[in-house]
């Protein structure tokens, strides 16, 4: 399959507050993070009476019709896709999280990873507490559930600041209003938008374009705001730490056009490419793109090395999640599926492919060699990021450290097993200089575990899964190194 060799998106969120179409909204809003999640989604609002819920597994627009937005009331409301990086498929794990407590009812959408759930949740359990899902997000609605604190803020507050570590952008729908949190590190984001009536949250800014919302400011690492009939309000309770956004989101994980971290997802794909050209330029014919992520970034690539660029590899969009393979088998069925050479394109030429990424190299090998059939007479990959060789914990569902191909081979490895005629990435120092944007760029801000295994949040807790997660990911790298 073509996608199983990409890193997996994690989650989108969507909070409305203050609009009478507030669950239409959150369903357009979902409709356009789709590709943040595919496997399940879910809606509740809130008309200042009850909540009502709606959720379902599969893609948003084969979960929700009319008449189940139409039992969505309320002027309140907040959905979320989802992409399983914790907790299995069932229906039980499909969020929002919606529980009533002593103080009334809570939903909860989260966008992230915790790396300390499972010892939160051990703790949890040890006092009396039944978990109904095995997400780890519901460990913070049992935190927020059996604290003292007098307002919801507080407990909130109290118990992420205190007990809870990782990646989490988290939307709240409660009686006191709509709530959106930032972990302190801001690693995934979370923006603020204005509609004529009311407010939206988000993970993108494509949600703001597609329900006409204005987008007013990011909401900052370790800021919790909530909005309500006074308008928003804006808490910063966290200690200060280091800022450690995902600069994948950049590469691949956000929609080319959102503006994510306050800066524009395209233009940076194309100073990506960009800063490739001028770091691993060949001599050639053409640039093609691997579509459909790859594509910005060939772009920025033939620009910078004024090569001509075309479309050399057409991709399939009406593929479903599951196709049926004929009975006597056809090589490389399942990328043919979904991608397909253009022989005119590529017949007798030096080919440049750009792609965002290099996950296993199983799908990669394919598509050289599908282009290599197609009578290409030099094939030259590049990638528009630095090798990765570290399994992410905040969020993203990437394979274990053994499967990603970088961990174990080196860059002349990888070329021969994709056959290609040459292999470059781009260094982390290019990818800096695409990101800020100048010559002088060093990372000050994000997030590069997957590129150099160095973890911003430590993934240390006591009988913690992910303690021997870690032990395991830095015994392996070590002796990989030592090989």
């Amino acid at each position: 399959m073509y996608q199983s060799d990409k890193l997996h998106e994690e989650c989108g969120i969507v909070g409305v507050y203050g609009n009478p179409d507030a669950a239409n909204l959150v369903y357009l809003g979902l409709y356009a993070l789709q590709h943040r999640g595919q496997e399940a989604s879910g809606i509740v609002t809130y008309d200042g009476k009850s909540f009502y819920q709606e959720k379902g597994t599969g893609l948003v627009a084969d979960i929700f019709n009319v008449k189940k937005l139409g039992g969505l009331k309320g002027s309140a409301s907040i959905g979320h896709n989802r992409y399983s990086t914790a907790g299995g498929a069932g229906l039980e794990n499909v969020q929002p999280l919606m529980v009533n407590y002593s103080q009334g009812t809570i939903a909860m959408g989260h966008n992230g990873n915790l790396v300390n759930a499972d010892t939160l949740r051990e703790e949890l359990e040890a006092e009396g507490a039944i978990f109904q899902s095995s997400v780890d997000s519901e460990v913070i609605l049992h935190l927020l559930a059996r604290s003292s604190a007098s307002s919801l803020i507080e407990r909130i507050v109290g118990g992420l600041v205190t007990r809870v570590r990782g990646a989490y952008s988290l939307l709240f729908l409660t009686q006191e209003g709509l709530i959106g949190v930032r972990d302190p590190y801001g690693v995934r984001p979370l923006l603020l938008g204005k509609l004529k009536d009311g407010y939206v949250l988000a993970s993108e800014s494509c949600v703001f374009d597609l329900i006409g919302a204005t987008r007013v400011r990011d909401i900052a690492p370790g800021e919790v705001v909530k909005i309500n009939e006074d308008g928003v309000t804006s808490y910063k309770p966290f200690p200060p730490a280091q800022i450690a956004q995902c600069v994948f989101e950049f590469i691949y994980f956000a929609r080319p056009d959102s503006v994510i971290f306050s800066q524009s997802v395209c233009e940076i794909r194309k100073r990506l490419g960009q800063e490739l050209a001028r770091e691993a330029r060949v001599d050639a014919d053409i640039v093609i793109a691997v579509p459909d992520s790859g594509v910005l970034a060939a772009l920025g690539f033939a620009t910078a090395a004024k090569i001509p660029y075309d479309v050399g590899l057409i991709r399939n969009h009406y593929v479903g999640r599951t196709f049926i393979e004929p009975k006597e088998a056809i090589r490389n069925f399942g990328v043919k599926v979904k991608l397909n050479a253009v022989q005119s394109v590529l017949e007798g030429k030096r080919v440049v492919v750009v792609d965002d990424s290099i996950v296993r190299g199983t799908t990669s090998q394919k598509i050289v060699k599908m282009i290599r059939a197609a009578g290409a007479k030099e094939i030259h990959v590049r990638i528009s990021s630095p090798p990765i060789f570290s399994p992410c914990f905040y969020g993203i569902d990437t394979p274990t450290h053994k499967e990603l191909i970088a961990s174990s081979h080196t860059v002349e490895q990888i070329r021969k097993h994709l056959t290609a005629d040459s292999l470059r990435y781009l260094s982390t120092d290019g990818m800096f200089r695409a990101v800020y944007g100048n010559t002088e760029a060093t990372n000050k801000h994000y997030c590069t575990a997957c590129f150099t295994g160095k973890y911003p949040i430590p993934l240390f807790e006591e009988k913690s899964r992910q303690l021997s997660l870690f032990e395991t990911l830095t015994s392996s790298i070590i002796m990989d190194r030592a090989n």
